[in-house]
């Protein structure tokens, strides 16, 4: 098996490209350890090796976050355990846990801005989000409110120092040329 890895824009992660499926719908985001126990035996192994901070699973791809410890000293421990699990045949997902984020819960919008609200989410899924999954992350809708679009940044682009140029110079940009009605984008948690 070969695993090949791409740095990101956050120089913190690093992604982890299997050559397989990894999640076949959604994402699934792990940022403490004992959620990534519970949910994922892949990402409770990832978070047993000391600095990894973070683990956030694609379609095809795998971002680690870390602190502290260079890549060079983590790289080996992480490809090793990828490794391990894929040969393994085990699920990346506990079939327990929670369901992947397939959507994101308690989205808020006036139900007077639906249609706006949709070509908002278009644009974010055919133009942003293929974009963002390259450096390893993802971006979704949260809400809509008084022209303000508000975006919860997900994997390799949370805590990322771009994120923010990403967001108000790229997305905003973006969306308010298609959509007028859009001021402003704000990231939530």
């Amino acid at each position: 098996m070969f695993i090949q890895t791409e740095a990101t824009p956050n120089p913190a992660t690093l992604k982890f490209l299997p050559g397989k499926e990894v999640l076949r719908e959604g994402t699934a985001d792990f940022r403490d350890a004992d959620s990534a126990r519970e949910a994922s035996p892949l990402a409770g192994r990832l978070f047993d090796i000391p600095g990894v901070t973070g683990v956030f699973f694609g379609y095809d791809f795998i971002t680690v976050t870390k602190d502290g410890p260079e890549w060079q000293h983590l790289k080996p421990a992480i490809l090793g355990t990828i490794m391990e699990h894929f040969m393994s045949s085990q699920p990346v997902m506990s079939s327990s846990a929670p369901a992947a984020e397939t959507s994101e819960t308690e989205e808020f919008y006036d139900k007077a801005d639906e249609e706006l609200v949709l070509t908002i989410k278009e644009l974010l899924d055919t133009r942003v989000r293929p974009a963002v999954a390259q450096d390893g992350g993802d971006i979704t809708f949260r809400g809509f409110e008084n022209g303000t679009v508000f975006l919860h940044m997900k994997g390799s682009c949370a805590g990322c120092p771009s994120s923010t140029a990403t967001l108000k110079h790229g997305i905003q940009n973006l969306l308010r040329h298609f959509v007028p009605e859009v001021q402003q984008v704000e990231q939530v948690s």
